[in-house]
């Protein structure tokens, strides 16, 4: 096997596992929120606001690079 295409098969190798944990961290992710995050309506306060909000934030820095939308924008 030559070095580029040795090289090529780990690079394949290593986007499909971090495709996979992106994967399932997504899949987490959907199912907290289905859940609405575990927070009922009545012990819901300013803490748990915040805390989506910077989390929004952080997914939204996420997809704005994948978009190339926001900062990343072309």
């Amino acid at each position: 096997m030559t070095k580029t295409r040795r090289d090529n098969a780990q690079a394949l190798d290593a986007f499909v596992r971090h495709k996979a944990e992106i994967d399932d961290m997504l899949a987490r992710l959907q199912r907290l929120s289905d859940d609405h995050f575990n927070v009922s309506p009545d012990d819901l306060d300013w803490g748990h606001v915040g805390t989506l909000a910077d989390w929004a934030e952080q997914l939204r820095r996420i997809t704005d690079a994948a978009f190339h939308e926001g900062e990343h924008a072309k």
